[in-house]
């Protein structure tokens, strides 16, 4: 079914709605172990799950959404393990970009293409160009990702291009960055129960809101992202600043 052909909606209004969504999706390999099943099953249950998910986001009003599929440290797992992560990526974008792309999603690449098999770097790249005017949700996956080496990348782009340091601001490094362009993420997610940003976004979620569930990845469904966001509506944002003083004493 489409987003917006869906009849009255279950959920009642969000109070506010963030822009833009990071998701660390965690616990794969514990579902996984659970089930006696191999680690790379809990993978491809998680894409499946990354569906429903990705058609709950659009309903919710989200416009970005950034999900940390691959990180620069994930090549220290086993053999076995990143190869069938990789296999996973190579039939996500053979079989899922043309649903995206008739869903409004643009389909972004947060990370570097080093590492990555030629003929995947390419499918990567014809996804990007092929879904690159789509403006219902802007899905950035950030795949040999690591927020560090992205700070490290724009530094040294800063520093090829001849910045001056006296011309070296905030906004000129975030300009410089993978999500260059978009605005910082309101709310990260983790799920599995963990408490850390394992090296996700660190420069854009400076200012983030945290919210972690205990569920693990595969089994976050639309109605715990609703309670997630449902969170991130009822907390007081205030950026370092201290509130308004009350007009009544």
């Amino acid at each position: 079914m489409h987003p917006d052909s869906r009849g009255t909606s279950p959920y009642p209004p969000l109070e506010r709605v963030p822009q833009h969504v990071g998701i660390i999706m965690d616990g794969n390999g514990r579902w996984a172990r659970r089930r006696g099943l191999p680690r790379v099953a809990g993978h491809r249950a998680g894409v499946e799950n990354l569906r429903r998910v990705l058609r709950a986001a659009v309903e919710f009003g989200i416009r970005y959404l950034t999900i940390y599929a691959f990180s620069t440290e994930n090549w220290g797992r086993p053999e076995a393990e990143v190869q069938g992560l990789l296999s996973i990526l190579r039939r996500v974008l053979d079989q899922e970009v043309p649903e995206l792309h008739e869903r409004g999603v643009q389909l972004r690449h947060l990370g570097s293409l080093e590492r990555i098999p030629p003929g995947l770097e390419q499918r990567v790249r014809e996804a990007m160009e092929f879904t690159k005017d789509n403006d219902r949700l802007v899905l950035n996956v950030a795949f040999n990702y690591g927020g560090r080496a992205e700070i490290v990348h724009a530094i040294r782009r800063l520093v090829a291009d001849g910045v001056a340091s006296n011309e070296i601001d905030e906004a000129r490094v975030s300009s410089y960055l993978y999500t260059a362009g978009q605005p910082d993420p309101d709310l990260i997610i983790r799920t599995s129960g963990e408490m850390r940003l394992s090296n996700f976004l660190v420069w854009q979620a400076a200012y983030a809101e945290f919210y972690t569930s205990p569920t693990l990845w595969p089994d976050f469904s639309k109605d715990e992202l609703y309670e997630a966001l449902k969170d991130f509506g009822q907390r007081d944002r205030r950026f370092g600043l201290v509130p308004e003083p009350s007009a009544n004493p």
